[in-house]
């Protein structure tokens, strides 16, 4: 989808919930705050949380009507909102001690270039945490879009996870009210 198309979606309703998701919630819940990118951050519902943790948080997508709805939470004057399509975005090497992706729909060659352009961004032992829709929801589980190109799996995520210490790297479950979706979540360190 284009920018547009997500502007539109964003200017009809919120599309996420306030909340973190909770799997994201329980990784992150004794990481120290410091510097963190929330990457396709939509609405900002991640950003938002970490900078009520303490972190210094920037929230980046390429809906400004998405970032907008985000900056006017309670707490959005904490988040530094960019406007800016994630493919193009960049941070100083060595800079941030979490890069946060969450439910990105891209292409798999573009997303394994972003994610590991985003390797280079953390300090070392800095944590990448990518959680997306997995391909087997076409067949298996429920939710996501329904095109198998930008959809995640292990398989496709490999080329990131041999850059990283890794603590998980797994298919995992999550319900929703329509059934058993199927995400796929990586979890690592930037080697020392």
């Amino acid at each position: 989808m284009r920018a547009e198309d997500w502007d539109e979606r964003y200017a009809e309703k919120q599309q996420w919930s306030a909340e973190p998701n909770r799997l994201i919630a329980d990784l992150l819940a004794d990481v120290p705050p410091g510097d963190a990118v929330d990457l396709a951050a939509g609405e900002g519902r991640h950003a938002l949380w970490l900078a009520g943790l303490g972190w210094r948080a920037t929230a980046v997508d390429f809906s400004d009507v998405g970032l907008t709805r985000g900056r006017a939470q309670p707490g959005g004057d904490r988040v530094t909102w960019v406007t800016a399509d994630v493919l193009a975005w960049t941070a100083p090497p060595e800079s941030l001690d979490l890069v946060l992706v969450a439910y990105l729909h891209l292409p798999q060659d573009e997303t394994v270039a972003l994610l590991t352009r985003a390797v280079g961004w953390l300090r070392p032992g800095g944590r990448l945490l990518v959680l997306g829709h997995d391909v087997e929801n076409l067949t298996a589980g429920v939710g996501g879009p329904p095109d198998p190109a930008i959809l995640c799996s292990v398989e496709r995520l490999a080329p990131v996870a041999a850059l990283l210490d890794v603590d998980r790297f797994e298919q995992v479950r999550r319900e929703t009210p329509a059934g058993t979706a199927l995400d796929t979540l990586l979890w690592g360190r930037r080697p020392r």
